[in-house]
């Protein structure tokens, strides 16, 4: 932890004494609307890797420092062509005039659910290009692996099939995800399947990450963060694209694009098709992902359509449990205490006993997978009403059918709604067994807004949305050893959920004067959600739950000067219990909304070779649902409301261009995550009920105070790129006890990557990539979990989700 901080505090500080040193030319401009000639303000202005501007309330801008070596200067506007100036042919005062173009439709449809640097908040914007440095066939959580307090994860240790995010300590239930501003996160659950939607990092045009509660957007409340992907560009030219890739693990990954260009005036198709497979770092956690993506465009005078098509199917080999700890550990006296303990078979003792220690898969029959397709239908507009008023209206449908298919040894029959079966004198109670667990649903529903500019001080947005979701939940039997009078596929379970979520947001941002504005944006938000059947474990549901929720925001922005600005914002989240907080709960324990108030300020500066951001946060949570060790009356563990905890922290970001070569990018998070006074709940087998332990002021799980990225960029060629890619994260706490045998170790990684250009004559770019990933072969967990009881003594079964050694991934793109 010192050497990470010592480290960082240089960094920055050789930064920030950077500042004098870059100071060479100065360029002044007036921006307007080439149609009336209006001023255009807040117009966007930047000038090589890191500075920039925008227009004031008059439509002008200077900008300073920029050294010689700036090629252009880049002027750009929301629904306006974007306009390079020669610097060598820039003239003292120039004036700019930007034409107002419907080919930039799609960056003013998502642009009422995204934030600027007048928002008072804190995020991090993603480009297309830094993706596809990245991007040979590992999931989008890792591609985004580098970005400010985020932690990915990966069940099959490789990147590959069930892949997670963590920002600032929030899981992925927590984390607002929208795809051209449309809802992706799963209603039921509130998390984020990125399986279902693989290689969606080749149809990305740009994210952004939003930490916090963020502005208002549409779906489940963000209650850490939100990350807003926009799939749909606008190409004008034809292209096509090959790219494969094949690594370790047996992975490999292929993928065609193509598109038409602009086809008489109006009209675009873009499409791609992939294929990604993978065996997998842990054992049997193979991945076998297909998807494909469609997307016509139409752009007439004042008015844009465009249709998405898209869908994954994934057949992914389970690897959910995890690592037993004496496992990880090579601990053999451990591990055969553990086999007596939980019972288990010759088979899986033997397959415990002899796996690797680091690839261990509890599952061993051959066909233990999750199978699942997702079908996404988009149809996204936007209406140029006047000069002032633009009107965006969507709607979609999503798809989703499959199962996970499980091998249970010597289960009970009744629990199948399976007769005991008679054989001659004996009564069979219990059978091997395989069971499929189905999920069939639709999610559909319509977002909308219409946004406002007066070209002066006053921007607005009005929008919202209403969705529904409609999921139905079955099991089957699909073969038993002893099966009755049963029949295949016979119905053990079944119950419908269905959920609608309606919203409506206003959002206003004011220029009181040239130094300072403020934003403000408050949402209405009204959810119902209902469960009835019975569930897997034959428990009867009748539930119907209503809540309406004001989420409130605002912010404000001054800038300091040229260069810097400082910025704070206060803004108050809402958000529902998911499924399994209802379905696990008990009469005695009923679960609550959760509540965040969250406080962000800071302070960016920029030059054209150095930026450098820092933001302090404090989330404020009441009623927070957590895993404080009760269970209900099947064993399972539920989620309880405790009333005070909160999330504080120190963002740190920077990035360096230290000459034409050289250039270095890095974040760092500093936090505290606390629960104000924690009780751990302990089942006792012996006595029955509970042991209660008060801990006091706690840390909350899997919440690291410290996560570093690191980016340092080497280009000894213009055509060679080579990268040194640094990740740090801190301690974890498994649950939320603080307890120091029930952590993930805090681990470093280092990746190598390089990247050779080319352009021939025959195509447009070829380019070689190659990723070595944890070069120095760290060994780590980056997930895990816990649970205790009490049986002839305390007991703590701790598991992990161990992730490869080094490896690697090469891979070749053809751009034609």
């Amino acid at each position: 932890m010192r050497k990470v901080t010592t480290y960082l505090s240089a960094c920055f500080l050789a930064f920030g004494l950077s500042l004098s040193a870059i100071a060479q030319q100065t360029f002044s401009g007036l921006v307007k609307d080439a149609e009336d000639g209006s001023p255009l303000p807040g117009a966007s202005i930047r000038a090589g890797a890191y500075q920039g501007t925008t227009t004031n309330a008059s439509g002008r801008f200077t900008i300073t420092n920029v050294p010689a070596s700036v090629e252009n200067i880049q002027i750009s506007f929301v629904g306006y062509e974007t306009v390079q100036v020669p610097t060598r042919t820039f003239p003292q005062e120039l004036t700019v005039l930007l034409q107002r173009s419907v080919f930039n439709a799609d960056e003013v449809i998502v642009s009422a659910t995204r934030v600027t640097d007048r928002s008072g908040m804190a995020y991090s914007n993603v480009t297309a290009e830094a993706i596809e440095k990245q991007n040979l066939g590992q999931d989008l959580p890792v591609l985004l692996n580098f970005t400010p307090s985020l932690v990915s994860t990966s069940d099959a240790g490789g990147g590959v099939g069930y892949t997670g995010i963590r920002i600032r300590g929030t899981d992925a239930t927590r984390i607002n995800v929208t795809v051209n501003g449309i809802p992706y996160n799963d209603a039921e659950s509130q998390g984020v399947f990125w399986v279902n939607m693989p290689d969606i990092a080749s149809s990305v045009s740009s994210i952004q990450i939003q930490r916090g509660v963020g502005t208002s957007t549409n779906g489940a409340g963000a209650f850490g963060a939100t990350v807003n992907v926009s799939t749909n560009e606008f190409r004008r030219e034809p292209y096509a694209e090959l790219l494969n890739s094949y690594g370790s693990f047996n992975t490999r990954k292929h993928t065609v694009k193509a598109g038409t260009g602009l086809l008489n005036g109006k009209f675009t198709v873009d499409a791609r098709l992939s294929q990604v497979k993978s065996d997998g770092f842990v054992d049997r956690a193979s991945s076998d992902l297909r998807s494909y993506y469609l997307s016509g465009g139409y752009f007439g005078k004042k008015s844009f359509v465009r249709l998405n098509v898209f869908s994954g199917k994934e057949v992914t080999y389970q690897s959910w449990y995890g690592s037993p700890e004496s496992r990880v550990n090579g601990d053999r006296e451990g591990m055969l205490a553990y086999i007596e303990r939980n019972g288990l078979n010759e088979r899986d003792a033997q397959n415990l006993l002899n796996s690797d220690s680091r690839t261990y898969n509890y599952y061993t029959y051959d066909n233990e997978v999750d199978n699942y397709k997702q079908d996404h239908y988009q149809l996204v507009s936007s209406h140029t009403l006047n000069k002032n008023l633009t009107l965006n209206v969507n709607g979609f449908v999503v798809r989703g059918l499959g199962y996970y298919e499980q091998y249970r040894d010597d289960d009970r029959l009744r629990n199948y709604k399976i007769p005991d079966v008679i054989a001659g004198s004996d009564t069979i109670t219990r059978t091997d067994l395989i069971r499929r667990r189905w999920l069939d649903n639709y999610f559909y529903g319509t977002t909308f807004s219409l946004d406002y500019n007066s070209f002066r001080k006053l921007t607005a947005n009005f929008g919202g949305g209403l969705n529904k979701y409609d999921g139905d939940h079955y099991g089957e039997v699909i073969w038993a050893r002893y099966a009755g009078n049963s029949s295949i596929r016979q119905r053990y379970y079944e119950n419908t959920g269905t959920k609608t979520d309606f919203n409506l947001y206003g959002k206003v941002y004011y220029q009181f004067t040239e130094k300072l504005n403020a934003f403000g944006d408050v949402q209405v938000r009204q959810v119902q959600h209902k469960i009835l059947g019975d569930d897997n474990q034959r428990r009867q549901q009748d539930f119907d739950q209503s809540y309406t929720f004001f989420n409130p925001k605002a912010g404000l922005n001054y800038q300091i000067s040229e260069r810097s600005t400082a910025y704070a914002s206060y803004s108050i989240g809402n958000r529902e219990p998911n499924r399994d907080d209802f379905t696990e709960s008990t009469r005695q324990i009923q679960p609550e909304a959760e509540t965040l108030r969250d406080l962000e300020a800071g302070f960016r500066t920029q030059s054209s070779k150095l930026a450098f951001a820092a933001n302090y946060y404090f989330m404020d949570y009441k009623n927070q649902l957590v895993l404080t060790g009760q269970v209900n009356d099947v064993g399972n563990s539920i989620r309880v409301n405790v009333p005070n905890s909160y999330r504080m922290g120190l963002e740190l970001e920077g990035g360096i261009a230290l000459n034409r070569s050289w250039k270095w990018n890095a974040n760092a998070t500093f936090s505290q995550n606390k629960i104000a006074n924690f009780t751990e709940y302990v089942v006792d087998y012996d006595n029955g009920g509970y042991q209660e332990i008060q801990h006091g002021k706690t840390d909350i799980s899997f919440s690291p105070n410290v996560i570093v990225g690191s980016q340092l960029t080497y280009m000894p060629l213009k055509n060679v790129e080579l990268a040194l890619l640094t990740k740090y994260v801190g301690k974890q706490y498994l649950d939320n006890t603080s307890s120091e045998d029930r952590t993930l170790d805090a681990y470093l990684t280092n990746d190598l990557r390089f990247i050779w250009t080319l352009t021939p004559n025959w195509a447009k770019q070829i380019s070689v990539t190659a990723l070595f990933n944890n070069i120095l072969n760290e060994t780590y967990a980056s997930n895990g979990y816990t649970f205790g009881y009490i049986a002839g003594g305390r007991v703590q079964e701790n598991f992990y989700y161990p992730q490869a050694g080094r490896n690697f991934l090469v891979g070749l793109n053809l751009k034609f």
